[in-house]
Parts: C-alpha cells; structure tokens; sequence
C-alpha cells in the first residue's frame, strides 16, 4: 500500500463528489400572463396617430390656394423621385381628376409618358380615367399609341377590342384585331379572334381567319383547334379529318409528336371509324421515339382493350421498338384523281402503310410460321391463285419490299395451262395488285410501267383478252401525265382486241379532256365495229346532241335505224322519238311512228303512239323524274300552260281527234292481223275507255256516248279447258282451264255460243227455283 500512494499528493487522494444542480420550479406562476394580455399592452402604449387637420374651404380663394400648394407638393415629388417611381405620377393624375381639371389630368398622364412610355399601368389608368368620364374619342386616341408604341402587349389588344365590342362597334373590334395579326401574335390573340367571329355567328369568317393562324403559327396546338372547331361548328367529320391530315402534310418533321397523334386518334374513335384509329396509334409507334410515346403507348394498350380482338391486345402489350425512318413522299399530282377505284387502293396502301409498324419478335415468330405454311401451300398446288394472294398479303403486312417482290415474282411465273379466259381470270389480279403495289407502295413507276408491258405482252389477245388491264395502263400513264402514252395503249387495245368496255373508256377519257373530234371518230370506230350495238348508236348521238348538233344527232339515229340488225330496236327508237320530242318536232315524230308500224304492230307501239298524240308536246319532253315530283296541282297548271300553247281547246280537240283515229287503226289491226292476240286488244280497249272518259274537248254527253261506245267493243271473259300439252308437244290427257275472250264480232259468227249461252241461263234460273229438278237435268 506505502508503494501505491508513494507518488501522489494529499489533494489527488481526495475523493470528488459531483457537483448539486438546482431544480427548477415548474408550477404554474402566481400571476398568469397572455398573448391577448400582451397584444392589448401594447397597444394602449403606442402613441397617438398624427392626422392631418380637416381644412374647410369656404370661397374660391382658398379653394385656388389649396390647388396650388397640393400641385406645388406634387411637382416636388415628381421632381424628386418621379423618374423612377410611376406611382407619384398617378396620384397626381388622379388628384386633378378628382378636381375636375380633365385638362391638367391629361397634361400630367402626357407627362408620364415621356419620362417611361413602356409602363403599361401608366396606360391603362390613363385610358380608364377616359373611359370612366365617356371621353370615348380621347380613349381611342390614347389606345392607338398604346398599341402602335407596345404592339406586342397583348393586354392592350384586349382591353381595346373589349371597348369597342362594349361599344356595339363590331366592326372597329374586326379592324382592331386585322391590326393586331399582323404582328402575329400568339395563340390566345388568334383565338380571341375567333371566339369574337363565333359570338356574333361569323363561322366562314372563323374558318378563313383559322386558315391565316395554321399558316402564320404552324403549330399541333392550331391545327388541333381548327379540327375540334369544325366538328362542333357543323359536324363535318370530313373537314375535321381533314385538318388532321393537312397538319401531318404541312408540319413535316415537327407533326412527328404524342400530342397530334393521340388528338388524331381520339378523334377517329369519337367518329366510330376503329381502323383508322388504330392504324394512327401504330404508325405512331412506328416513328416516334420510346422516350416520347409513353402516354401514346398507354391508351393504344387502352384502346386494343376496348375496341380491338385477342390477337390485336397481345400485339399491342408489346413494348414499341425504335422507329425506322419513313420512305414514303407525297404524291402531288392533278392527273391522279382520274379514277375513284385507284384512289380507293391508295388510300388503302397509305393505311397499310401506317399499320406496317416494326413487329415484336413474337409476331415475327407467327409470320415465319405463316410463310412456312404458305410455302407448303404453292410448293403443292402452284397453280392455286388464292395461296399466292395470301402469301402476298402477308409479306406486304410485313413491310419488306424486296421480299414482296419476291412472292409476285414467283407468282406471275405460273402461267395457266390452257389458253381459256375461265384459266386466267385469278391470275390476272396477279398482275394488277403486283402493278398497284410497284407504283403506290414501292413508289417505283418505271418497274409498274414495266409490269403492265409485261402483262399485255403475255395475254393471247387473239384468243381473248381482259379490257381492265388495258385501261388501268393507261390510266397509269395519265397519272404520269402521259397522256401520248395513255391514247397509244387505248389506241392499241382497239385494234388488237376492240371490246365494248375499251371503246367506252377512250371515249370517256377524250371526252373529260374536252376532245370531242376525237371522240366522233372513236364513235364512229366503235359503231364500225360493232354496227348492231344500239347503246353505242345511243351514246354517239346524246354526244351530238350535248353539243347542240340537232342535225349531226338526227343523222346518227337515221343511220342506227337503218341498221338490218340491232340488238335492242326498240330503244333506239324510243330514243329517237324522244329526241324528236325534246326538239319539238311533232311531225318528225309522228313520221318515226308511222314508220315504226311499218315494222312491228305491237300493242305498246300503238298506245305510246295514241298517248303521243294526245298530250301536249311540254309534257311529254318532261322528264318523269320531275313529272312524279310534281304536286297535282302544279302538274294540272302545267298541263294547261302547255295545252294553251299548242292551239288551246282547239289544240286538244284535234289531238283528241288523232288520238282516236290511232285507236280505231289499232284495234281494226289487232282484230285483222292479229286475231289470237286477244289480250293485247283488251288492253288496247282499256286504255282507250280511259281516254274517252278523260277527254276535256267534248260535252258530259258525248263523252259518255263514247265510252259506252268503246264499253260496246269489249269482249265477254269466259272460262273454258283445254288439253295440258308437254314441251314435246305430246299430251298428258288431261285438262286445264284457262279464260278466253270473246268478241262481238266473234259471237256473231258463232250462233252456237248463243244456244250454249241460253242453256246457261236456263240452268241457274232451275238452280234458283228447285235444286232436284237440276241435279237431274
């Protein structure tokens, strides 16, 4: 122990104890003070606000004295500070407002302005004190600078149109606006435009200023607008599309963004039309970036959900691969609108196109399978068409061209056996989707060119040919604008394989180019080719007449009915005859008539005739399209406009009179050439009781003398049999019944009837009195 504490001091062997901390008292205090107490202490120490005396001002020399040390005050502290602080200058303003000095007001606004015109506060109370006070023309003034000084303070604008329009001046608030777009300002300027236009119901305006605004701001938000205004300013599905489609066209690279594309689409959904929507939401995905389609990504899964089948929700749950940059350009040409059938496919391929998006590696796993499957197919049966056109259909799905080309290839290589139209009318699609496909998808037009040269020069044309493909050459080459081309294939086609189907779209095809010596001379090839083809002889002559070539028009009939042999006679002439008539000619026509009896004596003939010469020329040129249109009233003021023209009573009674004399030469014809056609005479009578009781010449009388005349002329219906003969002419043996007509002249030849007639009656009449006695007879 004596070793341990050798080395240490007393005060180092002092043990220290650590050192007492006073508790704090935590009981409330005796006296408790609040935030409210301290609130009120304070303030009850503050001293007095100073405020300034009330003056009273009691005679106009105080009053001027008070002015002039308020304005001295006030030009001190302009003076001072009034260079950088515009509230000085406001309140001086206003106090010489307040005092009814409007003058001294504007000098001091005016004063403002100099020192800092860029503070449009400034302006705006400047022009509301005018306003405030109906200084209507002092607030334009001062609009006009603020605007011409600050044209691109769009709060300016606006509170300027909003005076005018206050104002009922509508047409100022126009001129406004026309001043302001030409400073071309935002969207909201153009569209406060356009709201305007639509309050006061100006939609073509709206339209043609939404025109101006697409052009000067070619933005997706404008375009986007101008669509939703069409479709809620009328409806127009077609415009609104329209407007998407232009917007895509005209921003080029900048319409490549989520935003157009979703409008687009929804847009498409709201009008019901499925696939074009979803072809939008794939050529979207197509060409956008991942990065920048994750919203358009997410309503496409969305919509497949919705609206699309098994197969299109597990293409879509496929994340989108980068774009590829698109290859296909516009298509700008006037000729192209030449036939609705092309423009049908195109627009078809575009849509293809769209859909033709980077596939998933599982679609790419079903395609292969697929070309697997049609492979087995053609190496089976290459001569069965409908396989190629599936194969094709899906390599064109896939969006590989050279691979597409491929698969036409092989397919045109497999020629029909045996040189039968029947044989190649599968085969020929072949050629024409191949054709289509080079020129609208590939967008090769020497390649289509070559396509169709390859095609015509396979067909056997001496054995048959196909006029579609002939045309669709040429009309390939009118698209081209080779129209030298287009006339030598046409040409070609005539002389090689001449068809009804080439002659008429050559003739039309001249014809919408306005070459109509051409088209005489096509007509005339036609009608030399064909001398019994009655449409062709037709249409020549509803040429010449288009043209106001009476003369040409009546020597093209006289020559189609002077053919030996036609293939429909009777509208020919029925075209004549009505051509005659909408000449006015009743002479020529009554001559067509007479001369069409020479030929025929048919029933029809003879009541188109006698209805012919009992109606005013006016009506019978009618179309009956208008005449069934016409209410009865208009239609019987017409007949008696037309009637009054051509001789009035006079006129009818010597049309009624040559109505009648056809009657009788038709019936005497009828019953002396024609005595078995017993039903076409009773519908000759008919018509001609009906005639007589219409006629208008005649007193009551004599018209019902004639009716009773023609009712005297009638033939009885009787019922007899008549053995059932077989096509062979052999009979079954047994009986049919069937209704004859007898006449009167008929009954006199025959007194048997008459006896048999009587045995008739005399049985009802047994019948009547005792049902045995005539049982037994």
């Amino acid at each position: 122990m004596s070793g341990l504490g050798a080395g240490t001091t007393a005060g180092q062997r002092e043990h220290k104890l650590p050192r007492v901390t006073g508790v704090k008292n935590k009981q409330a205090a005796p006296t408790q003070i609040t935030a409210e107490q301290i609130l009120r202490e304070s303030k009850a120490l503050q001293d007095a606000e100073i405020k300034a005396p009330t003056i009273k001002i009691t005679d106009p020399e105080e009053l001027a004295e008070y002015r002039l040390q308020k304005r001295k005050e006030f030009e001190d502290q302009v003076r001072r500070v009034g260079r950088w602080n515009p509230t000085v200058w406001v309140k001086y303003a206003q106090w010489e407002e307040q005092q009814k000095d409007f003058r001294r007001a504007r000098s001091v606004w005016e004063r403002a302005m100099e020192v800092d015109y860029r503070n449009v506060s400034l302006w705006l109370k400047y022009v509301e004190m005018e306003m405030r006070h109906r200084f209507i023309n002092h607030a334009r003034n001062i609009w006009d600078r603020a605007v011409s000084l600050l044209p691109r303070i769009d709060q300016l604008w606006y509170k300027y149109v909003h005076m005018e329009e206050m104002l009922g001046n509508v047409a100022g608030a126009r001129q406004i606006f026309e001043r302001w777009m030409q400073w071309e300002p935002d969207h909201h300027g153009w569209m406060a435009y356009i709201k305007m236009e639509l309050r006061y119901g100006e939609t073509e305006r709206a339209r043609q200023i939404f025109e101006r605004y697409v052009k000067c701001l070619p933005s997706v938000k404008a375009w986007v607008r101008y669509a939703k205004f069409e479709m809620k300013s009328g409806g127009d599905v077609m415009a609104a599309r329209a407007c998407y489609e232009r917007s895509v066209e005209e921003l080029g690279d900048d319409a490549n963004t989520e935003e157009l594309f979703l409008r687009f689409a929804e847009f498409e959904e709201r009008v019901k039309e499925v696939d074009r929507a979803r072809a939008i939401y794939k050529y979207a995905l197509d060409h956008l970036p991942k990065s920048q389609a994750g919203e358009l990504y997410r309503r496409f899964v969305q919509f497949e959900k919705q609206l699309g089948d098994r197969e299109g929700i597990e293409a879509s749950a496929a994340p989108p691969l980068p774009p590829r940059p698109s290859t296909r350009t516009k298509q700008q040409n006037t000729l192209h609108n030449y036939t609705t059938p092309q423009n049908a496919k195109r627009r078809l391929g575009n849509r293809n196109s769209m859909a033709a998006c980077s596939m998933h590696p599982t679609s790419e796993v079903i395609v292969s399978e697929r070309r697997f499957k049609y492979e087995e197919e053609v190496r089976r049966a290459p001569l069965n068409y409908d396989s190629w056109f599936d194969y094709i259909r899906l390599e064109e799905s896939a969006a590989d061209i050279e691979r597409t080309r491929e698969v036409y290839e092989r397919a045109i290589a497999n020629v029909p056996p045996a040189a039968e139209k029947r044989y190649w009318q599968r085969y020929i699609y072949l050629w024409i989707k191949y054709a289509l496909f080079e020129e609208l998808e590939a967008e090769d037009v020497e390649r289509a060119r070559e396509v169709y040269r390859a095609c015509l020069k396979l067909l056997p044309h001496r054995a048959f040919t196909f006029g579609k493909i002939w045309i669709m050459a040429a009309q390939f080459e009118i698209r081209q604008l080779r129209l030298d081309a287009a006339r030598k294939i046409l040409g070609m086609a005539i002389g090689m394989c001449p068809k009804n189907k080439l002659f008429k779209s050559y003739i039309e095809m001249e014809l919408q180019l306005g070459n109509i010596e051409r088209c005489r001379t096509l007509y005339a090839k036609y009608i030399e080719w064909s001398p019994a083809n009655a449409g062709a002889w037709g249409r020549f002559a509803d040429l010449e007449r288009s043209l106001g070539e009476a003369e040409r028009a009546r020597a093209v009939y006289e020559l189609a009915i002077a053919q030996p042999v036609l293939d429909m006679p009777e509208v020919l002439w029925k075209a004549f005859i009505d051509f005659e008539i909408g000449e006015g000619n009743r002479e020529g026509a009554r001559e067509l008539y007479e001369r069409l009896l020479e030929r025929t004596r048919h029933v029809k003939v003879w009541l188109s005739y006698a209805k012919f010469e009992a109606t005013p020329l006016a009506v019978l040129a009618m179309p009956a399209e208008d005449d069934e249109e016409l209410e009865e009233e208009a239609r019987q003021q017409q007949l008696a406009e037309a009637e009054e023209a051509e001789g009035g009573e006079a006129g009818t009674a010597e049309r009624e009179t040559r109505a009648r004399r056809v009657y009788e030469r038709a019936l005497r014809s009828l019953r002396d050439s024609q005595p078995d056609a017993k039903e076409e005479a009773v519908m000759l009578l008919e018509a001609w009781r009906s005639f007589e009781a219409g006629c208008t010449s005649r007193p009551a009388e004599e018209r019902q003398k004639a009716v009773a005349a023609v009712q005297a002329k009638m033939p009885r219906r009787v019922k007899r049999k008549r053995a059932i003969l077989l096509d062979d002419g052999s009979s079954t043996g047994g009986m049919e019944e069937y209704y004859d007509y007898i006449f009167p002249d008929e009954a006199a030849a025959a007194p048997n009837l008459k006896l048999l007639e009587m045995a008739h009656k005399w049985k009802r009449q047994k019948m009547e009195g005792g049902g045995g006695d005539a049982e037994a007879v």
